[in-house]
């Protein structure tokens, strides 16, 4: 007699056991993040997290080998989730300022909801904390290069079918649009009520496009 009914197996879903493992494994990281981001990473240990999460320590230690592995995992999951969010704003459109408008709004939509993240991304991207390991930085970079790549793209797209001059070079536009809509996000994050990141992606584009000068 089959252990289980047919109708009960599903071909490529994960088992309850799977699941709950992952469910797990969120939460951990879901309380590592709050945790490091108001304390900084050399004020957590791995037994605040395990008290956050409501679980004994050496249920974090299955999933992780020790602290560093979880905030490197934390922080490459995070900083794809953040990429993946960007680059798709970027894609689906024939108009290249309608895909340049999708990125800054993208960029102000996970400012609402991810807050601790984008903490925790500018912290590691920008250099401003202690940039733990060296593969951790360097694999993010990469990320953040790819996405710098994909805005360049647009930006050629749009020099070649005559909307945009030939001003600046692709890649120059590309991280002068980055740098651009990151320090709206820093000076929001330091005052959210004095400094609110622009409702209007056209607020920031026509600092590019438009500038001070007639």
């Amino acid at each position: 007699m089959p252990s289980e009914h047919p109708q009960l197996k599903h071909k490529g879903q994960p088992s309850r056991r799977e699941r709950e493992k992952a469910r797990k494994r969120q939460e951990i990281l879901d309380v590592a993040l709050e945790l490091f981001t108001q304390k900084g990473y050399h004020n957590v240990t791995m037994h605040a997290i395990a008290e956050g999460a409501e679980f004994a320590v050496g249920t974090l230690y299955k999933f992780f080998r020790n602290k560093d592995d979880l905030y490197m995992a934390l922080v490459l999951e995070k900083s794809k989730e953040f990429h993946d969010a960007t680059n798709a704003a970027l894609v689906g459109h024939t108009d290249e300022v309608e895909r340049l408008r999708n990125y800054i709004k993208v960029k102000s939509a996970l400012l609402s909801t991810q807050v601790p993240m984008i903490r925790l991304y500018f912290s590691e991207i920008y250099g401003e904390s202690f940039n733990l390991m060296t593969e951790l930085n360097t694999r993010i970079r990469e990320h953040h290069r790819e996405t710098l790549g994909i805005l360049a793209a647009v930006f050629e797209a749009g020099m070649q079918r005559g909307y945009f001059r030939r001003s600046a070079d692709p890649h120059t536009l590309a991280i002068a649009l980055d740098a651009i809509t990151t320090a709206f996000l820093f000076r929001w994050l330091e005052d959210p009520q004095g400094c609110p990141y622009p409702e209007d992606p056209d607020v920031i584009l026509d600092i590019l496009f438009k500038g001070l000068v007639d």
